[in-house]
């Protein structure tokens, strides 16, 4: 975004400017969208830059470090020369100018980043949801690091507002099959995400059978892939932010796809504008502090609806 403004900005910049001083250049009201321009280019290279050294660095395993690194930098000096060598084609050959390159340079980086988005929708799904829900809340946490790098895993979760789920999503690094109320999956607009993110939307068995059972055939198949799959036991919102009773599907899940099972709970949602509490206000707990906290993984064997719904209870603790 920044390169295409860098192009639209420098358009019809008089020449003559090169011949004065800096402070000189400074008077023309156009050069400081320029230098605006170039301050995003640099800030921006360095929220994907760091990033990417710092993923680098916590995700290889200490005895390959070295050589990932390496590895790395020299992909780096290789894609800079090359990028070198197009750019003087482009300057020379096509004689673009130089905003004329950043131009280009831009429209590639939409080109590259559409194709990414094609093949790994959920990964900018969970980026965008990551900044709907951190700008709503001041998330915090706890014990996410039980929630295993690999392998199937089953979360169960208490069910407060409309938003647990995009809380959730933004902060475990994994992506998540959600278990949604097949009437909210079908909303307008939110249906696409839904769909990107590999939701599963289910029914009441009284509802639409043929709904409710293709749900628990979408999460075993999630959970034989290795997936996380994300359930609110409850079935429903709590109204009076108490946990209501698990449900049975939960069992039935786990007799069809035996996975480890991670409880977690979330704090500090009750009452907000989200929630079904009655004396809730628009703006009422908007940048609160919301806790999700997770707990050591249950077994199989111990994974019982009621069991399940006690360590929820005592994650979630006396914040509602």
């Amino acid at each position: 975004v920044f390169g295409l403004l860098l192009w639209w900005h420098s358009g019809g910049f008089p020449q003559s400017a090169q011949e004065h001083s800096w402070l000189a250049v400074l008077s023309y009201g156009q050069a400081w969208w320029v230098l605006f321009d170039i301050l995003g280019l640099g800030v921006f290279g360095g929220f994907y830059i760091v990033p990417l050294y710092a993923l680098i660095q916590s995700r290889t395993a200490e005895n390959e470090r070295a050589r990932v690194i390496a590895a790395n930098n020299i992909l780096n000096a290789l894609f800079m020369v090359v990028s070198a060598i197009v750019s003087i084609l482009l300057l020379s050959v096509a004689k673009l100018s130089i905003p004329e390159l950043f131009l280009v340079v831009s429209l590639l980086n939409i080109a590259v980043n559409t194709y990414i988005f094609k093949i790994v929708p959920e990964f900018t799904m969970r980026f965008m949801i990551w900044l709907l829900s951190h700008s709503m809340y001041r998330v915090e946490h706890r014990n996410l690091e039980l929630i295993p790098d690999e392998g199937a895993a089953l979360l169960v979760c208490n069910h407060v507002s409309f938003v647990d789920a995009l809380l959730i999503g933004g902060a475990v690094r994994r992506p998540i099959r959600f278990v949604m109320y097949y009437k909210i999956y079908r909303l307008p607009v939110l249906n696409f995400i839904f769909r990107t993110a590999g939701a599963i939307p289910i029914a009441g068995r009284h509802e639409d059978i043929q709904i409710y059972e293709k749900a628990f055939m979408r999460i075993a198949q999630y959970l034989k892939e290795g997936e996380l799959v994300c359930i609110f036991p409850e079935g429903k919102l709590t109204a009076d932010g108490e946990i209501n009773e698990f449900r049975s599907g939960l069992t039935r899940i786990l007799e069809q796809t035996p996975v480890p099972v991670i409880p977690m709970a979330l704090q500090g949602l009750w009452g907000s504008f989200f929630s079904r509490d009655p004396n809730k206000g628009i703006f009422h707990r908007i940048w609160s502090r919301v806790v999700l906290v997770a707990g050591e993984p249950v077994a199989v064997e111990a994974a019982t609806p009621e069991q399940l719904q006690a360590r929820v209870g005592v994650l979630r603790g006396s914040v509602r």
